[in-house]
């Protein structure tokens, strides 16, 4: 008998890349690009946060319904979808100016909880602009993963790895000893499974104890960004499939290698449009 679909939703953050040197934007943001992903690897996903009325918030919308992501629950709010213009330097990517809209304006209710209390897994991280609202949200979440990413301190992890199931955290450039320490002190705050990505180092797992690693997949680079999300839902879809770490931290790597391989976080860029007077000088400057 085949297992039915993981269930996960993304709930929280979204944005529009805009790449000003390349004249093309995309949908994008964690919550998003997990959801979607998730989706495309064979889960059956939602979303749930706050899209503006404007053309960015218009196109998650279309991307998000187009992919065969449930907004059954997701927002049209009066106002502006949050975005970040990004332009690319000798390879590498500079964040040039970021809005943050409407994204965090959830105002969730009684619907919205039960709607969460139907997935197997539900995706938040550190740019939801939700921290407060976690606790509530793990209570009525079966599992709650968060994506700390490097924006991890001492005092997120008091405050919110008591709530959270599985926790990713990013710690590039740094010796074994002080990662695996760094993840015993998580796993000792709460979440029973928390992963590590460490750029070309790999990642690593820590699961009740035992410690796993995974090393990179070579791959020819269109385009990093969003990938560590990619490895957030590939991770998530095998890992909650039967519990099997190692084939779970494999096939995080395949899908953060897949997603190297073209621009945005899953695709449907367009052309630029929307943009302030303020940010079109910006782009400009490109």
């Amino acid at each position: 008998m085949t297992n039915p679909p993981i269930r996960l939703l993304g709930l929280g953050d979204n944005t529009v890349d805009i790449y000003v040197d390349r004249n093309i934007m995309f949908p994008g943001g964690n919550a998003v690009n997990v959801a979607v992903l998730a989706k495309r690897l064979g889960s059956a996903a939602g979303y749930l946060g706050c899209l503006g009325n404007d053309a960015f918030g218009s196109l998650l919308h279309d991307a998000l319904s187009a992919e065969g992501v449930d907004l059954s629950r997701c927002r049209r709010i009066d106002g502006e979808n949050a975005h970040v213009l990004v332009r690319h330097r000798d390879g590498d990517r500079e964040f040039v100016k970021s809005t943050a809209g409407v994204r965090a304006r959830y105002e969730l209710d009684a619907g919205d909880f039960a709607y969460i209390k139907g997935f197997d897994v539900v995706h938040s991280s550190y740019c939801s602009d939700n921290d407060a609202m976690i606790p509530a949200i793990a209570a009525a979440a079966t599992r709650l993963s968060y994506d700390f990413s490097n924006r991890w301190t001492d005092d997120r992890r008091t405050r919110l790895a008591p709530h959270v199931d599985i926790a990713f955290l990013s710690h590039a450039g740094h010796p074994d000893p002080e990662c695996i320490e760094m993840l015993r002190q998580w796993s000792s705050a709460g979440p029973r499974t928390v992963v590590m990505t460490r750029g070309g180092d790999g990642a690593f797992a820590y699961v009740n104890g035992t410690l796993y690693r995974q090393e990179v997949l070579p791959t020819p680079v269109v385009d990093t960004l969003g990938a560590g999300d990619a490895f957030i839902a590939g991770f998530l879809t095998r890992y909650l499939a039967d519990g099997a770490v190692q084939p779970a931290l494999q096939s995080g790597t395949r899908t953060a290698a897949a997603a190297c391989g073209w621009l945005g976080g899953f695709g449907h860029g367009i052309p630029i449009t929307g943009l302030s007077p303020e940010e079109m000088s910006l782009s400009a400057r490109s």
